[in-house]
């Protein structure tokens, strides 16, 4: 498994964490254990976005610099050489 693959594997499950516990908090609003752990997984999802997108580029065309068109930027994923 690359870098690559291996940070966007964590970054979706650190995602599939964040709207699962949105989710539970709908249903159960007063418990503060389950939003302590909904904040540090959006802390780790941020961060590990951020590491992502310094490394390899914007994951989608609304991340980025702010630039909506910042995806189009060389290099393409399919040209990055893997170490």
């Amino acid at each position: 498994m690359t870098e690559r693959e291996r940070l966007l594997r964590r970054l979706s499950s650190y995602d599939f964490a964040i709207v699962e516990m949105h989710i539970y908090l709908d249903t159960h609003p007063d418990d503060e254990g389950a939003a302590d752990a909904l904040r540090v997984y959006e802390e780790k999802s941020g961060k590990l976005r951020r590491e992502f997108e310094e490394k390899f580029g914007p994951i989608s065309p609304m991340d980025g610099d702010g630039n909506r068109w910042a995806w189009i930027s060389d290099p393409w994923p399919w040209d990055i050489q893997e170490g």
